[in-house]
């Protein structure tokens, strides 16, 4: 028996499938192989096709089922990760009115500080845990603002992953932690919230049906079923976020439990049991996977635009020739510090944890003289766990001490450098897990259609892969206040 995940993430699609039994990954893919491309229309501006996703999609499965490793019949459920706050609009038809603004689009601040202003400042943080910014809420705001035929033909709208879910089933759902990370969710009064919808003049009916994140959202359609040599009547059981479903995927599920994340974004998630808030909305609280009305279980979450794609920045313009693995090889020639070369890794939009500010990816105190091309990746790389120390700073002002970080060894954490650096700056041993998105994705599955019959028995058999304690902190912290200082620099030109 076997489930499948995937994971609808800003690079490519990544897909999985899961034995049942010994719940380990039997085969795994991603497609397409080169980063997708993100559309800046304008400066700040961040779109991608709902359709590309799609497409890339149905490639996933099909390549995954080409490795013929399991028996396509003996599939029982399909989860979907997917990349947050994005938004996707549909007509009556399901057919896609507009491309989707993604996650890092920077379009809708302006809009979204007003609502903060107009709603007011405490009672948006008491009812949403978070400022409108620029979640989705306040994207489809800018949409009924600056395109109002889009608007006018829009049936529902959707987050990334409930737009691949409709695909597959033909129907269209959201759940309460979907609707708090669009800002659409009142934690207080436990409904939609009211002063969104009416501040922005949205209409409720937009929204899609509300069920449980751990349960049926539809089943595969024989036709599509029929394309992707899956059996139809597959029920898409699980939806999530990938942060939250991350955090699943590491068994994050207690409050004080903490993940981290490096893939094209950043990201520190800790489970709380409070419906805590930043007062200045740096880092956001959105319903946990595990959220329900009687328990609570909300994740903070830090946010930083800039961290795999600023790496991938500088290898494409720097070293494009190289694998990532030869990269962290020579970054690892340099010496702690970078021999004084700095890096501030945030020109991916307006950072959150900055208070929406933008200021743009920087290289600083180059010396022509002394450093050479493994300084400038050594630097990057600390550049980017100085940036995490930062907003971990931020998330210890509002209550969050973590003794341990859990992390899957993937993406920047495949850099043992990076690793070791990430743990000497922040000075929080992490525990490095062989898992992805999409493995988590399939586990929740199992989980949703009653398969396992909660997420302890979904993850009964995980195994640490490594752990990593501080080395060499105190090295590293005059060199990290010296970067903070240029980061405060930047944000007071």
């Amino acid at each position: 028996m076997y489930l499948l995940g995937i994971d609808i993430g800003t690079s490519s699609i990544k897909v999985a499938v899961v034995n049942v039994h010994t719940q380990k990954c039997v085969a795994t893919v991603q497609y397409p192989d080169e980063e997708t491309h993100i559309k800046s229309i304008q400066p700040g501006w961040a779109e991608q096709s709902p359709m590309d996703w799609w497409h890339n999609t149905q490639q996933a499965i099909l390549k995954v089922n080409a490795l013929h490793l399991f028996d396509l019949k003996e599939i029982k459920a399909i989860g979907i990760a997917y990349q947050m706050h994005g938004l996707v609009v549909v007509d009556q038809h399901q057919e896609v009115l507009r491309d989707s603004i993604i996650w890092c689009d920077s379009r809708a601040v302006e809009l979204g500080e007003k609502a903060f202003d107009t709603i007011g400042h405490q009672k948006s943080l008491n009812h949403l845990l978070n400022s409108p910014g620029n979640f989705t809420a306040s994207k489809l705001a800018w949409v009924k603002q600056h395109e109002p035929n889009i608007y006018s033909s829009i049936a529902k709208i959707m987050l990334p992953g409930d737009f691949i879910a409709m695909k597959l089933t033909g129907e269209i759902t959201t759940s309460i932690p979907a609707l708090s990370e669009g800002i659409f969710w009142d934690f207080k009064n436990n409904e939609i919230s009211r002063d969104v919808m009416d501040h922005y003049g949205l209409d409720e009916n937009l929204i899609p049906e509300i069920r449980p994140l751990f349960a049926e959202h539809g089943y595969l359609k024989e036709d599509i079923a029929k394309l992707l040599g899956l059996k139809a009547g597959i029920p898409v059981a699980y939806k999530s976020g990938d942060q939250p479903n991350n955090a699943l995927s590491l068994n994050v599920l207690q409050p004080g439990e903490v993940a981290a994340t490096a893939g094209t974004s950043g990201v520190i998630y800790g489970i709380s049991d409070q419906l805590t808030h930043d007062p200045q909305s740096r880092v956001n609280t959105f319903a946990h996977v595990t959220y329900a009305p009687e328990k609570k279980h909300t994740g903070v979450l830090l946010c930083i635009n800039g961290t795999g794609s600023m790496y991938r920045w500088a290898k494409h313009n720097f070293a494009p020739q190289l694998s990532y693995t030869e990269l962290n090889h020579i970054a690892a020639q340099s010496p702690v510090g970078s021999k004084g070369l700095k890096v501030l890794p945030f020109g991916n939009g307006a950072e959150r944890m900055l208070n929406n500010k933008y200021t743009g990816a920087q290289l600083l105190n180059i010396d022509l003289n002394i450093h050479n091309q493994s300084d400038i990746f050594r630097a990057v790389q600390e550049g980017i766990a100085f940036s995490f120390r930062y907003g971990l700073d931020i998330m210890r002002e509002n209550g969050m001490q973590p003794k341990v970080i859990r992390a899957g060894k993937a993406n920047l954490f495949l850099s043992d450098l990076f690793a070791q650096t990430f743990v000497d700056v922040t000075g929080v041993p992490v525990e490095l897990y062989e898992n992805d998105g999409s493995v988590g994705a399939a586990l929740g599955a199992g989980i949703g259609a009653g398969i396992f019959k909660d997420a302890a028995a979904a993850f009964s058999q995980h195994e640490l892969f490594k752990q990593l304690t501080p080395q060499n902190s105190s090295a590293y912290e005059s060199i990290y206040q010296d970067w903070k200082k240029q980061l405060i620099k930047a944000l007071s030109n």
